[in-house]
Protein backbone atom coordinates (compact mmCIF):
# COMPACT_ATOMS: atom_id res chain seq x y z
CA UNK A 1 0.00 0.00 0.00
CA UNK A 2 1.55 3.68 -0.66
CA UNK A 3 2.06 5.11 2.22
CA UNK A 4 1.13 8.43 1.29
CA UNK A 5 -2.16 7.81 1.04
CA UNK A 6 -2.10 6.03 4.14
CA UNK A 7 -1.62 8.99 5.86
CA UNK A 8 -4.83 10.97 3.72
CA UNK A 9 -7.22 8.01 3.12
CA UNK A 10 -7.51 6.21 6.91
CA UNK A 11 -7.62 9.73 8.42
CA UNK A 12 -10.33 10.38 6.08
CA UNK A 13 -12.24 7.59 6.74
CA UNK A 14 -12.15 7.83 10.28
CA UNK A 15 -13.64 11.58 9.79
CA UNK A 16 -16.36 10.36 7.78
CA UNK A 17 -17.10 7.51 9.92
CA UNK A 18 -17.47 10.31 12.86
CA UNK A 19 -19.53 12.01 10.27
CA UNK A 20 -22.37 9.44 9.86
CA UNK A 21 -21.77 8.70 13.66
CA UNK A 22 -22.55 12.65 14.59
CA UNK A 23 -24.14 14.16 11.60
CA UNK A 24 -22.15 16.93 12.38
CA UNK A 25 -21.43 19.14 9.03
CA UNK A 26 -20.01 21.67 10.33
CA UNK A 27 -17.11 19.19 11.89
CA UNK A 28 -16.57 17.55 8.99
CA UNK A 29 -16.00 20.23 6.89
CA UNK A 30 -13.07 21.88 8.69
CA UNK A 31 -11.37 17.85 9.69
CA UNK A 32 -11.41 17.69 5.90
CA UNK A 33 -10.35 21.09 4.92
CA UNK A 34 -7.41 20.96 7.99
CA UNK A 35 -6.23 17.71 7.21
CA UNK A 36 -6.33 18.39 3.23
CA UNK A 37 -4.57 21.79 3.75
CA UNK A 38 -1.34 19.96 6.29
CA UNK A 39 -0.99 17.30 3.81
CA UNK A 40 -0.87 19.16 0.58
CA UNK A 41 1.17 21.62 2.23
CA UNK A 42 3.41 19.24 3.48
CA UNK A 43 3.91 17.76 -0.13
CA UNK A 44 4.17 20.74 -1.92
CA UNK A 45 7.18 21.79 0.61
CA UNK A 46 8.55 17.99 0.70
CA UNK A 47 8.90 17.95 -3.11
CA UNK A 48 10.18 21.51 -3.44
CA UNK A 49 13.02 20.45 -0.64
CA UNK A 50 13.66 17.31 -2.85
CA UNK A 51 14.12 18.89 -6.36
CA UNK A 52 16.97 21.40 -4.47
CA UNK A 53 18.63 19.01 -2.48
CA UNK A 54 18.89 16.07 -4.89
CA UNK A 55 20.70 13.56 -2.45
CA UNK A 56 21.02 10.08 -3.94
CA UNK A 57 18.90 7.24 -2.37
CA UNK A 58 20.08 4.10 -0.76
CA UNK A 59 20.01 2.11 -3.12
CA UNK A 60 21.14 4.28 -6.06
CA UNK A 61 23.49 2.20 -6.91
CA UNK A 62 21.04 -0.74 -8.66
CA UNK A 63 19.26 2.24 -9.88
CA UNK A 64 22.36 3.09 -11.90
CA UNK A 65 23.91 0.02 -12.67
CA UNK A 66 21.16 -2.82 -12.54
CA UNK A 67 23.42 -5.70 -13.47
CA UNK A 68 25.46 -4.81 -10.64
CA UNK A 69 28.85 -3.86 -12.69
CA UNK A 70 29.72 -0.80 -12.70
CA UNK A 71 30.55 1.19 -16.00
CA UNK A 72 33.19 4.02 -16.00
CA UNK A 73 34.47 6.56 -18.89
CA UNK A 74 37.81 5.27 -20.30
CA UNK A 75 38.93 8.90 -20.73
CA UNK A 76 37.19 10.70 -17.51
CA UNK A 77 37.25 8.03 -15.65
CA UNK A 78 33.75 9.18 -14.82
CA UNK A 79 30.87 6.64 -14.03
CA UNK A 80 28.10 6.01 -16.77
CA UNK A 81 25.20 4.91 -15.20
CA UNK A 82 23.57 2.25 -17.44
CA UNK A 83 19.94 2.07 -16.08
CA UNK A 84 16.83 3.79 -17.29
CA UNK A 85 17.34 7.15 -17.10
CA UNK A 86 13.87 8.08 -15.18
CA UNK A 87 14.93 5.44 -12.44
CA UNK A 88 17.96 7.21 -12.35
CA UNK A 89 16.23 9.97 -11.84
CA UNK A 90 14.14 8.90 -8.94
CA UNK A 91 16.75 7.65 -6.99
CA UNK A 92 18.42 11.60 -6.75
CA UNK A 93 15.22 12.24 -4.83
CA UNK A 94 15.93 10.63 -1.41
CA UNK A 95 15.94 13.80 1.12
CA UNK A 96 13.22 14.49 2.66
CA UNK A 97 11.24 11.37 2.75
CA UNK A 98 7.58 12.47 1.14
CA UNK A 99 6.00 9.46 2.50
CA UNK A 100 7.18 10.02 6.04
CA UNK A 101 6.30 13.76 5.66
CA UNK A 102 2.44 12.78 4.72
CA UNK A 103 2.26 9.95 7.29
CA UNK A 104 3.00 12.43 10.04
CA UNK A 105 0.35 15.71 8.83
CA UNK A 106 -2.08 12.79 8.08
CA UNK A 107 -1.67 10.69 10.80
CA UNK A 108 -0.60 13.09 12.98
CA UNK A 109 -3.73 15.42 11.95
CA UNK A 110 -5.78 12.07 13.14
CA UNK A 111 -4.41 11.93 16.33
CA UNK A 112 -5.02 15.71 17.42
CA UNK A 113 -8.51 15.07 15.77
CA UNK A 114 -9.50 11.75 18.13
CA UNK A 115 -7.67 13.46 21.17
CA UNK A 116 -10.45 16.35 20.77
CA UNK A 117 -13.25 13.97 19.80
CA UNK A 118 -12.91 11.61 22.79
CA UNK A 119 -11.51 13.93 25.30
CA UNK A 120 -8.01 12.73 26.11
CA UNK A 121 -7.02 15.15 28.53
CA UNK A 122 -10.17 15.50 30.47
CA UNK A 123 -8.32 14.65 34.13
CA UNK A 124 -10.35 11.58 34.13
CA UNK A 125 -6.94 8.93 33.89
CA UNK A 126 -8.26 6.94 31.32
CA UNK A 127 -5.27 5.08 29.84
CA UNK A 128 -7.06 3.72 26.66
CA UNK A 129 -8.05 7.24 25.72
CA UNK A 130 -4.10 7.92 25.18
CA UNK A 131 -3.55 4.31 23.52
CA UNK A 132 -6.16 5.68 20.83
CA UNK A 133 -4.33 8.95 19.93
CA UNK A 134 -0.96 7.55 19.74
CA UNK A 135 -2.27 5.00 17.86
CA UNK A 136 -2.03 6.91 14.96
CA UNK A 137 1.23 8.19 15.45
CA UNK A 138 2.43 4.80 16.24
CA UNK A 139 1.37 3.90 12.40
CA UNK A 140 3.68 7.00 10.78
CA UNK A 141 6.53 5.90 13.00
CA UNK A 142 5.77 1.96 11.25
CA UNK A 143 5.97 4.08 7.60
CA UNK A 144 9.06 5.92 8.64
CA UNK A 145 10.71 2.75 9.48
CA UNK A 146 10.33 0.80 6.28
CA UNK A 147 11.09 3.44 4.32
CA UNK A 148 14.61 3.05 6.30
CA UNK A 149 14.46 -0.74 6.32
CA UNK A 150 13.66 -0.92 2.60
CA UNK A 151 16.86 1.03 1.55
CA UNK A 152 14.65 3.60 -0.08
CA UNK A 153 15.59 6.42 2.94
CA UNK A 154 18.57 7.02 4.63
CA UNK A 155 17.72 8.03 8.40
CA UNK A 156 18.48 11.70 8.08
CA UNK A 157 15.82 11.63 5.33
CA UNK A 158 12.87 10.25 7.20
CA UNK A 159 14.16 12.33 10.75
CA UNK A 160 13.86 15.57 7.89
CA UNK A 161 10.18 14.20 6.82
CA UNK A 162 8.83 13.57 10.09
CA UNK A 163 9.85 17.51 11.33
CA UNK A 164 8.24 18.65 7.64
CA UNK A 165 4.96 16.44 8.67
CA UNK A 166 5.04 17.50 11.98
CA UNK A 167 5.61 21.42 11.46
CA UNK A 168 2.60 21.14 8.94
CA UNK A 169 0.79 19.30 10.93
CA UNK A 170 0.58 22.56 13.75
CA UNK A 171 -0.63 24.79 10.68
CA UNK A 172 -3.35 22.64 9.62
CA UNK A 173 -4.98 21.44 12.76
CA UNK A 174 -5.11 25.19 13.23
CA UNK A 175 -7.54 25.81 10.51
CA UNK A 176 -9.78 23.58 12.41
CA UNK A 177 -9.36 24.91 15.88
CA UNK A 178 -9.99 29.10 15.18
CA UNK A 179 -13.01 28.18 13.73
Amino acid sequence: MNHAILGVVLPLAIILAYYFIRRDVYDLHHAILGLLFSTFLTLVITDAIKDAVGRPRPNFFWRCFPDGKGVYDPNTKNVMCTGVKAVIKEGHKSFPSGHTSCSFAGLGFLALYLSGKIQAFDRRGHVAKLCIVFLPLLVAALVRISRVDDYWHHWQDVFAGGLIGRFQLGIGSGVQERQ
